[in-house]
């Protein structure tokens, strides 16, 4: 029993997810050498990829000296144990994504899908990464933001107290004050 939870405390998990859509380029970029190399040099052990609707496989590997444990799949009912276990979050812009990501403190590179029209998510990206809640790529600079990132760096998000607007709202609408 000690030994699978050394084994735990020494698997350091990156997960990856495109949520619903199609993103081929980010699992591409994360099949890469360069990336697979630097996040090997981080200090990850394992990279786990959801792939979604995308047509690219990236190439699996287990065991490999000096390389990372690398498996994918395309969907599941549930990402939430995924999230929960990650060192390392990689996602697309997804608010849902996002949001779940940060409300864990976990560490998160969001990737920027550039194919998408009229991408309002990348606007929420890159204020996030202003604000310093997380760090924000594109998939051909997913290399350089990994060796770059510097995770102490980071600051916690903070939900917002929700409690002041229902309150407007609900004297708007003519409820009762509780």
């Amino acid at each position: 029993m000690a030994e699978v939870e050394k084994d735990l405390e020494a698997r350091r998990t990156v997960f990856v997810t495109v949520g619903t859509t199609r993103f081929d380029s980010l699992v591409r970029a994360m099949d890469t050498p360069e990336v697979k190399e630097e996040l090997f040099r981080k200090g990850y052990t394992h990279l786990q990829i959801q792939m979604g609707r995308g047509s690219y496989i990236p190439t699996k590997s287990t065991g490999e000296v000096g390389c990372l444990d690398v498996d994918y799949f395309t969907f599941s009912s549930s990402i939430a144990e995924y999230l929960r276990s990650a060192s390392l979050v990689i996602s697309h812009a997804g608010s849902g994504s996002i949001f779940e990501t940060l409300r864990l403190q976990k560490p998160l590179i969001v990737v920027v899908n550039e194919d998408l029209m009229d991408n309002h998510q990348s606007e929420l990206a890159e204020e996030l990464a202003e604000r310093k809640h997380l760090y924000c790529a594109r998939p051909q600079t997913l290399h350089q933001t990994i060796a770059a990132m510097e995770l102490g760096s980071l600051i916690p998000y903070q939900p917002g107290d929700a409690k002041p607007v229902a309150r407007l709202i609900n004297n708007f609408l003519g409820f009762p004050e509780e």
